[in-house]
């Protein structure tokens, strides 16, 4: 991890020092809260409302050459877009505000996500969905962004926490209602995407824009003058975002690969095969309520989570039956669990107002190409070991080879982050670096 091995004080100290920018309590905050996780959910249901279709879709454009390879893209085209253009949308961010982006956007989404009920044709299907991931990317780095804005200390790793909890039990949910509303049709689950227009009002009354400064710091001018000359803050950057690619491949090999496994072991009824997968995504939760819970600073704690997935890979991958497959699951899951807000709270750290927009769009850029990239890691190695099995083993192995490189490195700080504690959305400090009680 980049930045200094000075140690990095308990998130909750910061909440003590430095007031947070908005209410903490009461029905606003908890529609604020509500809103962000709905937010957050959308780029979730956009990756997997259409899978229970997909069977049905292939059927209705069978005639249509290449449909075979053309209809799966239908439902990874959206994470491939938020990958390639949340960068840019984190620039847009910064330049053009969160909440005014996330409004437009998440219209934007009801429109591109329902174009299917009207079109015939597969690759104009393709295209909006290609669309839909353009929003997805915006609205993701908006939510996560804001978050940062609002909160700082434990009570921003407590929302992120909450972040990935919500995104992993939405999945769930998304598979279960696009199967039973897909039942009527394979274009009825399209309309499910027009609940972002039902959001976007609430969240233009009820989200706050977020300031770059609180009373006490410097004045608007030298504030934006700071914003002008300081640099990005790429090289502490780096070594999160890279961390984060690996890990999101670490993330997405039980809810991807799962099937497969069980599969491979002779469980072929399809009841079967969803009560596991909800069981391990039951435990991602549970990591990430346990994350949320510890109150520590998450750099210290990332070769132990790397760990415990590698430990979970390693369980799964040596499984002769079901039951042992699915007890490596829940071990990889809770790992992973706590894995994904650890490296978000980690990168958002290092990030100062004017600079988190664009940090966290290439956060999520990271951690969605990871995903993309994930399926066809585990089948090139498929192939090389001579089966999925095996491969996961390998996965494993490095998994524990970073855990081990990361506890061999020591625990890492985000460079100026030593000093006073200051509030979370007023970051900039007289050395342009985000103070360590931003965290």
């Amino acid at each position: 991890m980049p930045g200094s091995v000075s140690p990095t004080p308990p998130a909750a100290a910061a909440d003590d020092a430095a007031p947070p920018p908005v209410a903490v309590a009461g029905p606003a905050h908890l529609l604020r809260v509500t809103l962000l996780m709905a937010g957050s959910c959308l780029p979730i249901l956009g990756a997997v409302l259409i899978a229970p279709v997909l069977p049905r879709m292939q059927d209705h454009f069978a005639s249509t050459p290449g449909a075979k390879a053309l209809v799966p893209l239908a439902l990874t085209v959206p994470a491939l877009s938020l990958a390639l253009l949340a960068p840019f949308a984190g620039v847009i961010v910064d330049r053009l505000g969160r909440k005014r982006l996330l409004i437009v956007t998440t219209v934007l989404y009801a429109v591109f996500g329902t174009a299917p009920l009207w079109l015939d044709s597969l690759g104009a299907i393709i295209a909006s969905r290609a669309l839909v991931g353009v929003a997805e990317a915006a609205i993701m780095t908006c939510c996560t962004t804001l978050i940062g804005d609002y909160y700082s200390g434990h009570r921003r790793v407590k929302y992120l926490a909450l972040q990935t909890m919500c995104a992993s039990a939405s999945a769930t949910v998304f598979f279960v209602l696009g199967g039973a509303v897909g039942a009527a049709g394979w274009k009825m689950p399209f309309w499910v995407y027009a609940v972002s227009l039902a959001l976007a009002p609430l969240m233009a009354s009820a989200l706050p824009s977020p300031v770059a400064r609180a009373a006490g710091d410097e004045s608007p001018a030298g504030a934006a003058n700071l914003a002008v000359h300081r640099p990005f803050p790429w090289r502490q950057l780096a070594g999160v975002c890279a961390l984060t690619f690996f890990g999101a491949m670490v993330f997405y090999t039980v809810p991807v690969e799962m099937s497969y496994l069980l599969d491979d072991l002779g469980v072929e009824n399809s009841g079967m095969i969803g009560l596991a997968t909800a069981i391990a995504s039951a435990a991602t939760v549970g990591g990430a309520v346990a994350f949320a819970r510890l109150r520590r600073s998450p750099d210290p704690m990332l070769p132990a989570v790397f760990a415990v997935c590698a430990l979970g890979f390693g369980v799964m991958s040596l499984a002769g039956n079901a039951p042992l497959l699915v007890a490596g699951a829940v071990i990889n899951c809770l790992g992973t669990g706590m894995l994904l807000p650890a490296l978000l709270t980690s990168a958002m750290s290092r990030l100062a107002f004017e600079d988190r927009g664009r940090g966290t769009g290439l956060w999520m850029a990271a951690f969605f190409g990871g995903e993309f990239v994930c399926p066809l890691v585990l089948l090139a190695g498929e192939s090389a070991v001579g089966g999925l099995a095996g491969a996961v083993g390998v996965l494993g192995a490095a998994t524990a080879l970073v855990a081990a490189s990361l506890r061999a490195a020591g625990p890492a700080t985000p460079r100026g982050a030593r000093g006073t504690a200051r509030p979370a959305t007023t970051d900039p400090q007289p050395n342009g670096n985000p103070s360590r009680h931003s965290q």
